[in-house]
């Protein structure tokens, strides 16, 4: 009796979180895009897998996940296509060492793509190997992708690019064994130029990777179900 109790609890609390969900993506204008709070295995909980919004503009999809974030009670806010968490009051992240490996690798050498496109030129894949290899030992942590361009062209087609790529470049880790769950991927376009150069310097067309501890969640009944 007490086990049902607490997953009929458990069900009606999960039922409020979704319905202020749906009401805060409502009021976003964002309708098309499902939240989903149950695990693959059907159990209730309090973080929500958003999908859906993979066209709309990245300041919509920002307003959606920060406006269901600040909703008490809610554990995390995820994307099903890999972008970033919402930003919440979480503790500060602190980077992983292999993000200094990663960045040895890109130092000399440039992960490139076919001109004005998010297809990876061949002759990158063994520069890949090497980011997948060296992203391995930090198995656990968050990678985050992040695609830049130059200024050159139109400010949308250049975020529509960036982060396109980063995408692409999520896909090829996965390809080389690097978890899913674990990567994220966005764009900034032109906004982001490395210092010293010219936004117009063909240099800023980049990936970058910051590799970042998370901490670990506490399971509560709602994340997990008690014991049988």
């Amino acid at each position: 009796m007490a086990i049902a109790a607490g997953a009929a609890t458990d069900q009606n609390f999960v039922r409020g979180l979704d319905r202020q969900a749906r009401q805060a993506i409502a009021a976003s204008g964002a309708e098309h895009i499902d939240a989903n709070f149950r695990h693959s295995g059907g159990w209730p909980t309090r973080h929500v897998l958003l999908r859906g919004g993979e066209n709309d503009d990245g300041a919509v999809r920002e307003r959606v996940a920060k406006s269901i974030s600040a909703i008490p009670g809610i554990g995390g806010v995820f994307w099903a296509d890999g972008t970033f968490r919402a930003q919440t009051g979480a503790a500060p992240i602190t980077p992983l060492n292999c993000q200094e490996d990663v960045q040895a690798l890109l130092r000399v050498r440039t992960i490139r793509f076919k001109e004005a496109s998010s297809t990876i030129d061949p002759a990158s894949g063994r520069l890949l190997d090497e980011v997948a290899a060296a992203l391995r030992p930090c198995l656990g942590g968050i990678i985050a992708i992040t695609g830049h361009t130059d200024a050159s062209g139109l400010e949308p087609d250049n975020l529509d690019l960036s982060r396109a790529r980063a995408r692409a470049i999520r896909s090829a880790l996965i390809r080389r064994g690097i978890p899913a769950d674990g990567l994220r991927a966005q764009g900034v376009g032109s906004s982001s130029p490395v210092e010293g150069l010219q936004p117009q310097d063909p240099a800023n067309r980049r990936i970058d990777f910051t590799v970042i501890a998370s901490t670990p969640l506490v399971p509560t009944p709602v994340d997990r179900p008690g014991p049988r």
